[in-house]
């Protein structure tokens, strides 16, 4: 079946700290910098490296992760200590959904192999959502072990027990017969629309019957996204370029990345370019051209920065867009990234977060939304949530637990560090 999408900065911890988590996180909604626990994925990403690592898998998972989904992906998720197997196994059981991007390679790997029938015995056992990704090999060179894919589990077979190959075997052929992606026939194999499905269906997925479990977790969020969105239901003849600044830690990337979720599936064209100020520093302006022009589905590619100006602004002229350029801290970012905005179709959104009002008044920012620190009241719910994982401070820890309140100044960066 062809399914029909933020490396986040340390803004992105914003009004979350869950009950039942045993330790909160900077970047807990959107996969941020710190480790989550397994328990807090969405989604498992199996890949033999080799194969994909570098490549298309890189690709999905940044994407993924800029979408504001939790992934885990075992390269930069283990923890230092821990055994690779029983992580990798509890993983794969606390995700929403598994993907398994099978390629040429990916019976060759032992690990691979054990994932995969863990996936299914999750699927078969609790309704886990498998949906593997065929990449460059047909689903019944799968099913029937063929070509290079069967050579590499034939020669697997030869040094283990009778037993688990025999399960593998029955593994690959399920998989092989469930609905799935095709690499090769999504728009001519070209990745970047390819990884723009699939992420577009695993937030569909995920805010239809699992985010709003996660919302409720989210302390303050409610009341500014109605704010946002009022703003944006208003009738604009052009994009809507929606402005949202304030103070470092307040929470600004966490609420763009829950108004994209909110807006995504209405877009076919939609891109989340997370921490621009930081990445431009570290990789220049041109990485985020290129994302955004993978991101909205061309198929270009750019050498440097004027050349990236005029493909965006070419190929992209008359369609309907969902952008979001989280921390700009610079005018020229806005001109390299998002150019003539009039030009887009109308009803297109271009959300700016910046610590600098006058970025969103030279933008000529069609609304422009002050986020300001969370009330005493959420503040302290949400200390409690991350000190004592309940929702008010255990019995006598009150005075203390206000003065952290009153201290950190409603900063739910703060309040969570603390």
């Amino acid at each position: 079946m062809e399914r029909e999408e933020p490396t986040s900065s340390a803004e992105d911890s914003m009004y979350r700290a869950s009950s039942s988590s045993t330790s909160p996180s900077a970047g807990d909604y959107g996969g941020g910098t710190k480790k989550t626990k397994v328990d807090n994925y969405e989604v498992f990403l199996s890949f033999r490296g080799k194969d994909t690592r570098q490549g298309f898998t890189d690709y999905l998972y940044t994407s993924l992760v800029n979408a504001g989904i939790r992934v885990f992906r075992d390269d930069n998720e283990l923890r230092v200590g821990e055994e690779i197997g029983p992580e990798l196994l509890c993983s794969i059981t606390q995700s929403k959904i598994s993907i398994p991007i099978i390629s040429e390679d990916y019976t060759s790997s032992k690990w691979c192999l054990r994932e995969l029938t863990h996936m299914l015995k999750c699927k078969e056992t609790s309704g886990q959502l498998v949906w593997p990704i065929f990449y460059k090999v047909a689903p019944s060179q799968v099913r029937h072990r063929t070509g290079r894919l069967g050579n590499a589990m034939n020669a697997r077979g030869e040094k283990l027990d009778e037993m688990i190959v025999k399960e593998w075997e029955k593994a690959l052929e399920e998989v092989g017969s469930l609905k799935g992606w095709e690499s090769e026939k999504i728009d001519n194999g070209h990745e970047g629309a390819f990884v723009n499905i699939v992420v577009g269906e695993v937030m569909r997925e995920l805010n239809r019957n699992f985010r709003p479990t996660l919302l409720k977790e989210l302390v303050g969020v409610d009341d500014r996204v109605q704010e946002i969105m009022s703003l944006i239901d208003a009738k604009f003849t052009n994009t809507a370029i929606i402005g949202i600044h304030g103070m470092g830690g307040i929470g600004k990337t966490s609420l763009a990345k829950v108004l994209y979720n909110n807006l995504s599936s209405q877009f076919e064209h939609r891109s989340f370019l997370s921490d621009i100020r930081e990445t431009c520093a570290r990789k220049g302006i041109e990485c985020l051209q290129k994302q955004l022009i993978r991101d909205l589905r061309s198929p270009y590619d750019v050498s440097n920065v004027e050349e990236g100006i005029s493909v965006i602004s070419s190929r992209f002229t008359g369609k309907k867009v969902l952008i979001v350029l989280d921390d700009v801290d610079d005018n020229t970012h806005l001109n390299t990234l998002a150019g003539d905005s009039s030009s887009f179709k109308a009803g297109s959104i271009v959300i700016i977060t910046t610590r600098n009002k006058s970025i969103l008044e030279e933008a000529t920012a069609s609304r422009i939304y002050q986020l300001k620190e969370l009330p005493s009241a959420q503040s302290l719910i949400l200390f409690s949530r991350c000190a004592f994982r309940k929702d008010s401070p255990e019995s006598g820890y009150e005075d203390i637990s206000a003065d952290v309140v009153s201290t950190t100044g409603g900063l739910p960066l703060a309040l969570e560090v603390i």
